[in-house]
This record gives C-alpha cells, sequence and structure tokens, in this order.
C-alpha cells in the first residue's frame, strides 16, 4: 500500500488551499491575528491540514499574545518533528508534522512556566480543527 503522504508537489497543491500549500509545504508563515484558529475556543484536536494526523489538543492552547495559535504541547511525543532552522539570519526550531513532513510553524522556550515552559506557535492554515463529538 503506498504511503498517501508521499505525493508529488503538484498532488500537493492540487489538494491543498493556497495558503495551505504555502505554509505546508513552502514553510511560509501567515501575518498575526489573521489565521483561523488564532483566537479560537472550542473543544477538540487540532489536526495537519495536510494529513489529517492529530497535532494539538484544545486543552493544551492558550493565549500567547502572538497572533498565532499557540499550545504547550503536542499531542503525543512523536506527532511533531523539530528541525532547526536557520533562515532570515536566526536560528530557531521548526515544528513539523510527523507524518507529512508538513511546516506548521516554531517552538519558543517562552511559554507558560506553569505547564511546558514552551510555545508551539503554529499557523492556522497548517491545522485543520475537528471539535468534540
Amino acid at each position: 500500500m503506498e504511503d498517501e503522504t508521499q505525493k508529488t508537489e503538484e498532488q500537493w497543491q492540487e489538494e491543498l488551499s493556497e495558503d495551505q500549500y504555502k505554509v505546508l509545504r513552502c514553510s511560509a508563515t501567515e501575518a498575526p491575528f489573521t489565521g483561523i484558529y488564532w483566537d479560537h475556543h472550542e473543544d477538540g484536536i487540532y489536526r495537519c491540514a495536510g494529513c489529517n494526523t492529530p497535532l494539538f489538543k484544545s486543552d493544551n492552547k492558550y493565549e500567547s499574545g502572538s497572533g498565532w495559535p499557540s499550545f504547550d504541547e503536542p499531542v503525543s511525543d512523536d506527532a511533531i518533528e523539530e528541525v532547526e532552522d536557520t533562515s532570515h539570519g536566526m536560528v530557531r526550531t521548526e515544528i513539523r508534522c510527523n507524518k507529512c513532513k508538513g511546516h506548521i510553524g516554531h517552538v519558543f522556550p517562552d511559554g507558560p512556566r506553569a505547564t511546558t515552559g514552551l510555545r508551539y506557535c503554529t499557523n492556522s492554515a497548517a491545522l485543520q480543527f475537528e471539535g468534540d463529538q
């Protein structure tokens, strides 16, 4: 059986919206306070918009003031892949979906100290929300 996440760039472009493609496949960043999930407060799971893999629980979402959806931890240790990002003249840690390798955002050590101390700063275009049933 072929892995459905192993697609050509043409297939990704056909299946994703323009914004999703730019973020997930080209590592773009949406402008702050513009994504559909930055101020979203429903209970549920945030999944990868590229392959539907569960990435974050709404219980772990918090208001960071950054304008992007922020979480203090992923849904599981193997949901997210961390990669050093040296673009734009700085060193950051990029986060990708561990299944389809789509760009989700970055993780920073300035999150809530009462929990993990981490801020998983994500792009709404990389996420698909599924509310509790």
